[in-house]
């Protein structure tokens, strides 16, 4: 594809895009969720052909030698699409956000100042592997009035390309514009540099996927971007933390899903308590084929372990390996956290009230969780139905993007006549 095709490629899906959320921004809410509720049923009736595309794109991913954790990500069975399903039904149930006025105050002349929550307009989202990204991105989008453009990745074309499809016939059928759900139907790069430079079609671009991928949107993007850098999530054993609990949630969130975001990456233990919990742990992590890559404190204590480099302690492994320290204290575990990390999710495991809100207090990062795995750093998790991805930006929107944050606001004033002296 040239150049010029792709810009006229996308300027074309752009203003489709456009008058779509035109219509969408004030379009009913039931309207909206009667749609949702459709394209879920829509998506389990068609269950086997949506795995039949999907086995394409695993049978390309196997030749290409993608790794059994991005395979994982790649992957829709039936329970998956099913999960998808759920995941609409969720966001077709949420309190709409779009109209809502809040921060409302009275001023002295008598005129009522508030602030009215808006979509954006049209969302760009470019994002990686996982095609129930599409499922998801497509549904809270449309419910929080904002028209999509979806870019997936080349690996998930015909999974991405089948659900989006679905989600635009059964959409229109139920009320929604046409083109309120929009794939780029090719794979050629050409397309997405064109789509970054959108400006006036395409209001906030959101990539999703690896650093790479993000710093690429980023550096060529002249549209405001939402970054969802690496997940190099943590979790933290303080000396007061009950080892049984500790090691349910180092297992859960390194183990229960390796591939993701917010698996466990790193492990930090209180010297107090290393000596009892990093051989037990050890021995947990090995029967569950994960490598440790420790300090030289964790080494002395867990023979399995390899030396941890200075990278491994900063890394995104998304796979069966996690890098492991050994701390004097809370304090050092935040400063390490704050150091080492990518401020997506960190949990610690204490029983220690005051230790738990210093935590809190102290860990610079989207998401940080007391006593419970990192794998709960998630969308439907929080109850927000699904999530565009989850935000390590400070500004507009931090943690799990869901119908909120994909809004903006404006501000309203109501009034009887005032005019100003």
């Amino acid at each position: 594809m040239t150049e010029q095709d792709a810009v006229k490629l996308m300027n074309d899906m752009g203003r489709r895009a456009r008058a779509a959320a035109a219509r969408l921004a004030v379009l009913r809410p039931e309207v909206k969720n009667r749609a949702l509720m459709a394209m879920a049923d829509r998506f389990e009736a068609a269950a086997a052909d949506i795995t039949a595309a999907n086995a394409h794109d695993l049978d390309a991913g196997r030749e290409k030698g993608l790794s059994a954790a991005m395979l994982d990500r790649l992957r829709l069975d039936n329970n998956r699409i099913v999960a998808m399903a759920d995941a609409l039904r969720q966001v077709a149930r949420l309190d709409d956000p779009v109209g809502e006025i809040y921060d409302m105050r009275t001023r002295p002349n008598g005129i009522r100042v508030g602030r009215m929550r808006a979509p954006f307009g049209v969302i760009g989202i470019i994002y990686e592997s996982r095609p129930n990204v599409t499922a998801d991105a497509g549904a809270l989008c449309v419910k929080s009035g904002n028209a999509v453009i979806l870019r997936g990745g080349s690996e998930a074309i015909h999974s991405n390309s089948i659900l989006a499809r679905l989600m635009d016939e059964v959409g229109t059928e139920a009320g929604l514009p046409e083109n309120a759900v929009q794939l780029v139907p090719t794979t050629d790069r050409s397309a997405v540099h064109a789509m970054l430079q959108m400006n006036g079609l395409i209001d906030l671009i959101i990539p999703r996927g690896g650093r790479s991928l993000i710093e690429m949107v980023v550096r060529e993007s002249t549209i405001p971007v939402i970054k969802h850098y690496d997940g190099n999530c943590h979790v933290y054993v303080d000396a007061s933390a009950d080892l049984d609990m500790a090691e349910r949630i180092v297992m859960n969130a390194k183990c229960q899903r390796p591939g993701v975001c917010n698996a466990a990456e790193s492990l930090l233990v209180h010297e107090a308590v290393a000596a009892d919990f990093l051989p037990r742990i050890g021995q947990r992590l090995a029967g569950a084929g994960v490598e440790i890559r420790g300090d030289d404190a964790v080494c002395a204590l867990v023979p399995t372990a390899k030396q941890a480099t200075e990278d491994d302690h900063r890394t995104e492994f998304l796979d069966l390996i996690i890098s492991a320290a050994v701390v004097p204290s809370l304090d050092a575990a935040i400063a390490w956290i704050n150091e080492h990390g990518s401020h997506h999710t960190d949990a610690i495991v204490t029983r220690d009230h005051d230790n738990a809100m210093r935590f809190l207090s102290g860990v610079d990062s989207a998401c940080v969780h007391v006593n419970a795995s990192t794998r709960f750093s998630d969308g439907g998790e929080y109850g927000m139905g699904c999530e565009i991805g989850i935000s390590t930006d400070k500004l507009h929107a931090r943690g799990p993007m869901g119908l909120v944050e994909l809004t903006t606001s404006k501000f309203v004033v109501l009034g009887e006549g005032q005019v100003r002296d």
